[in-house]
Parts: C-alpha cells; structure tokens; sequence
C-alpha cells in the first residue's frame, strides 16, 4: 500500500499482559499531541519522506548499506524483579539481528506466496561497546528509580524525572526497559521527532526470550515491532480502522481493513485482497510474537533510505559506538560547584583505567591555558581567581602509559563582586534537568553572566491555587522568558530590549513540574547586573488586559490569545514562515511583519475563529535580519521576535 503520508507520531501497542492477550494501538491522539507540542517537526517529516521518494526513484537499494548499529539499553527498574539480568538482555539483541537479516528460525512459516518479497533488511545490532565520552561499556545503563509505571509522556528517558538519559541519537539506538502502565508494551519515535527523545522504550514483561518475558510476548518481537517503526515502518494497515483507504506507504505489502490478534490461519481475507489476504506475519502487525516472520523489500527500501546519503539516520553507518576503545577514555560530566568570587570546585567524571588527571583552566578571553598534573581525584578547588569572570576548564586522563585526549571545555562564571553588587544563588541551572526549585510569590535577583548562560527554575501550583503570573523586570540586557510544563511548551515573552518580559497563564493543570526559562536573546548578558523575577500564584484568574494590579475574577471571558502568545515556524525562516494564532473567541485579527525600526513590511487582516488559526507569509522579499511579528486582536497586542535567514 503506497500513498503521501506527511505527519508522524509515536505508535503504541497496548497489551494486558496480565488481563488481555492482544495488541492495540492509540497513534491519531499521540500524533496530535506532538505536533501540538511541536509544529516545525512536521517540515522535518516531510522532508524525510521527500528524500525517501528520491532514494527510491533512483534505484534506491543499489546503493544499500550494511549497517551496524549500536544499542545501549537503559534499565530502568523499581525492584529487582524489573532489574533485567544481562543474559535476558543479550536475548533480545539475538532476536532483533536474526529478524532484521531473516535469519529467523521461522522464517520459513512466511507463505510461499510471499517468500520471493521476504527481506534481508540488512541490519545488523550490536551492544555497544563505548559511552559517548569514549570508555569502555557493555551497552547497559542501570537506574533505580522511585516510580514504578511510566507511560508514553518520555519520563523514562529523562534522569530528573525518575528514568535515564539520552546517549547520542546519531551514535546510538536508544532501549528503555522499564515498568510501563496500563498495560503498554512498548512505543516508539518515527524520524524525525525531537533528539532527546529518540528511542524505543518497551515494558520488562516484553523484552527479550528469558526472566521477566511473558507469553505471548516472549519471544522478542515487541522490540522487533517497534525498532521497525524506529525505522519508518508504519502499521501494515495503515492506521485507517476498517476503511482500506489507509496505507503503510509500502507498494509490496497488501492493502488489509485492520490490525490482526492472536495467531490467524492462512488466509486471512479482507478490503478485497484474495486469494492470499492480509500479511499478518508481518512484523508490522499485531499477531503475537510466535506468528510473526517476516520484513518485506518494500519496507527494507524505507529502512534503507534512512542511511543513504542525506539520510536521518546516516549519522549512524560512521558511529565508533562498536568498537572497543583503545588508550585512555575521555572525562565527562565537567561542572563547577561551591563557585565563589574567589574559587570554584571543578568535578569530573571518572575514566575506566585511570591513574590520574590533568586539568587545564584559563580565563575565557585567554588563549594561554594553565595546567595542573598528576590528580587521583575526579575533583579540584581552584583559588585565587577574579570575581565577575568567566573561566573555561578541561581536563584529560592518563591510565598507565598511555593519555586520553582533553575533554571539550566547560565554563564558569566567578560571583560578581562589584557593580550590581547581586548574587545568583541557583546556579547551576542552565539546563531543564538543572533547574532549581524556587518558591512561588517570592521575588529573588540572578543573573545571566555570560553569551552561553541561561536560567531554568522548578516550580508547581495546585488545585486550589492554580493561575500563574511570571514576572522578569529590571533587565540589565535584552532577556526573555518561556513558560513549560514538564517539556512542552506552554507560552513565551519575546519583548524587545530591556522591557519587561510578563506571561500569564491561567487555569493550568496541576502538576509540580512548571518551569521557567530566562535566556538573553542573541547572547545578551550581563556579568555584573542582576534581573528580577518572580513566579505569582493564585486562586483567581490574572488579569489578560495588559494590567499589573493583581489578580482578578473575570466574569465574562475577553478575546486572548491562549497561554498569552502565538505561535511561530519556522523561525529562522527561509522563504515561508506561519503564524499560528488559538483564539478563545471570535475577532478581526490584524497581523504585521515589522522591521526593527518598527515600519510594517508586511501585514494580513483576518476574521478569526476560536481555536488554532493559521496565517502564512512569504518573507522571500525581506533581506536577512531581524523583524517582529506582532498580532493584534482589538486592544490586545503581542510581539514576538522572527529571524530571517538564508
């Protein structure tokens, strides 16, 4: 079934292991909620799949490669019980290289009919053998962790929410195992998606031949099923319910109404396929593990586009990720603590192998670097340095008689001890897995010090108090502000220069897990001048006119723009960008593109109606720069910066 498909999502199979013995799937509401979160990756998609029609229409797999990739599999387990033993681990890595080469022990279950379209998908899986640092590893991250379920929302994939971080996307392929809810087996992401995320994470139950596996899912082909998908591989019925319109964008696989369960009998008839019927020993359906055998050609052409030249996952046919490293690793997880005016303590991460370390440290603005030999510890307290200065470190490791190469270099900022006179006390926040917990209706100072610093702050609000109001005044420097829940991107303040940034959201759902990110815009900061910023909470509604006195029941719901903002993409823009503006009600929008000097460039007015409105503009006529994209709705305006670049 071939036909264009231009979105992407994160495909589900839901099983009871314990209450049901089948698979399901909920694809259309995670797609939805993905592109909700993240419009420009659908310009990503299309292009994935504009270079896959390419490959193909140029011979396509002529120019096929062997690929090997390698896994690290990130344990995360509650007990012991979910705590998989290496062997069972090992199991799965055997199912996934016998599946993706057929070399299966029942391959030859596939029907005649179809064993001439039967394919080698030349695919080959390894564990790996290095961490992204270059030290030795058996491809296995363990991580106890206090929840015990997660589901599709990635937080097993983040350490500050209970699960393990990414390794390298273009260097790995990326397993969770872990205790998943409500019966989910697994799930994967298309192409595509965003890189922290990229992986495929299946429940403990469904992992591998051995321990934990359960019938009907022990044999390994849940990860089977979802590393396909991992490799473009869609549903073999298209997603479509019963109505044979759908399609796995793959012209040798038959067109069939729906998913099958359990273990069919040959043949299974359908959208009028006979005599052979559906292919429901694909990988790509929902038999269990015992009835599935088979990839076919047409879906190894998709696999195959992905490493050709220009492919999304090209990056992975040069990764070193299986290959035992040589000579000495490198250190990672360089961080400054206890920073002071005066000293700072620079922390690394150990190397297998090592007998000490050299550390070099310069001011950032030097080209000379000082360095200090001969350390056993994977730590060091560095005195004597100048407050309000920005500091660089690295450091290299020496296992007997051979030395690793330096580290890439990590910087500090000493505490400030003059001008402003202020002091940030949350650093080190510059990441979301950083961030600090701050409290709410409190006003503190800190401060962006340097071109590459940013602020990350944790907050929550509950069901009694759950309107929020983000204050960031007495900018020193051109800073802004956005507001997340968890990692989506809930509003945004892009004012232009020093003026207050302001985001009111209201009615949010209750979660502990809000965070704030201040960032100068263009690199702008100030070493020695401190903003102010402070996270309101209420039980009432803020005001979304504009006003700053407090907060206020509003009886009759005025015309906003919902988080308090609109949306851009993509930004930087080439030649289209669009303006996506939700609506609470109907109004006559008035949408400008403006140069920075404030004259209109371009303009669009339009009656709008409540929900998401799209406006597109084409910026071909507008020379390099930076423009602002203001949208006005009656009295209400807003500003948001767009970069044009080519």
């Amino acid at each position: 079934m071939k036909k264009v498909f231009l979105s992407i999502t994160l495909f589900l199979l839901f099983a009871g292991i314990t209450t049901a013995q089948h698979r399901s799937c909920a694809a259309e509401e995670v797609l939805q909620q993905q592109l909700r979160d993240n419009p420009a990756m659908r310009q990503e998609v299309e292009r994935i799949m504009q270079h896959t029609e390419q490959f193909l229409a140029h011979g396509g797999t002529q120019d096929r490669l062997v690929v090997t990739i390698p896994v690290v599999v990130h344990v995360v387990y509650n007990n012991t019980t979910q705590n998989l033993s290496d062997a069972q681990i090992a199991s799965q890595l055997d199912v996934l290289n016998a599946d993706f080469r057929r070399l299966n022990s029942d391959a030859g279950n596939t029907p005649s009919v179809w064993q001439s379209i039967a394919a080698d998908c030349e695919v080959n899986f390894c564990m790996a053998q290095q961490d992204p640092s270059g030290n030795p590893t058996n491809g296995i991250v363990r991580v106890q962790t206090s929840v015990n379920g997660f589901s599709t929302n990635d937080n097993v994939k983040f350490s500050s929410t209970g699960g393990s971080n990414i390794w390298n996307r273009d260097r790995y392929l990326n397993i969770w195992v872990c205790n998943l809810s409500s019966g989910l087996l697994g799930y994967a992401q298309f192409p595509g998606g965003p890189a922290n995320t990229d992986g495929v994470v299946i429940d403990f139950q469904a992992f591998g031949t051995s321990g934990t596996a359960q019938a009907p899912f022990n044999l390994g082909r849940t990860a089977t099923h979802e590393v396909g998908h991992w490799l473009n591989c869609y549903h073999i019925w298209g997603d479509d319910g019963t109505a044979c319109t759908g399609t796995d964008q793959v012209g040798d696989t038959p067109n069939q109404a729906d998913e099958n369960y359990g273990c069919p009998v040959f043949p299974v008839i359908s959208c009028n396929n006979g005599p052979n019927g559906d292919m429901f020993m694909n990988y790509m359906d929902y038999t269990d593990d015992g009835c599935m055998n088979t990839f076919t050609t047409g879906q190894k052409n998709r696999m195959q586009a992905l490493f050709a030249s220009g492919g999304f996952r090209a990056p992975l046919v040069t990764s070193n990720g299986c290959q035992v490293p040589t000579g000495c690793g490198t250190p990672g997880s360089l961080a400054a603590t206890n920073i002071t005016q005066t000293s700072a303590t620079l922390n690394w991460g150990g190397v297998s192998g090592a007998t000490s370390y050299n550390l070099q440290w310069k001011v950032s603005t030097s080209s000379t670097w000082t360095t200090v030999s001969g350390l056993t510890a994977v730590s060091y307290n560095l005195a004597n340095l100048t407050a309000g200065t920005t500091y660089n470190f690295q450091v290299q490791a020496v296992c007997g008689g051979s030395t690793g190469t330096y580290s890439a270099p990590a910087s500090f900022t000493t505490t400030s001890g003059g001008g402003g006179g202020c002091t940030d006390q949350y650093e080190p926040n510059n990441t979301r897995n950083t961030a600090k917990s701050i409290p709410v209706n409190t006003s503190f100072t800190a401060q962006i010090k340097t071109a590459t610093d940013a602020d990350w702050y944790k907050f929550g609000n509950t069901t009694t108090q759950k309107h929020f109001k983000l204050e960031l005044t007495t900018l020193p420097a051109d800073y802004d502000m956005k507001l997340y829940r968890n990692g989506s991107l809930l509003a945004v303040s892009e004012n232009p220069n020093t003026t207050d940034e302001i985001i009111v959201y209201n009615n949010g759902s209750v979660s502990t897990t809000y965070y704030a990110h201040i960032y100068g815009y263009n690199g702008a900061f100030n070493g020695t001048q401190c903003y102010t910023f402070i996270a309101r909470r209420s039980a009432s509604p803020y005001r979304t006119d504009g006003s700053t006195d407090g907060p206020e029941e509003v009886l009759e719901i005025p015309v906003v723009f919902e988080n308090a903002g609109f949306g851009i993409f993509p930004n930087p823009a080439f030649s289209l960008v669009t303006v996506e503006v939700p609506m609470q009600n109907e109004s006559d929008v008035q949408v400008s593109v403006m140069d920075p000097a404030g004259k209109v460039a371009l303009q669009q007015n339009a009656r709008m109606s409540k929900g998401d409105n799209q406006m597109n503009f084409d910026v071909n006529s507008l020379p390099n720069g930076v423009y602002f994209v203001q949208v006005r709705t009656g009295e209400t305006v807003k500003t948001r910066k767009l970069v044009v670049q080519r």
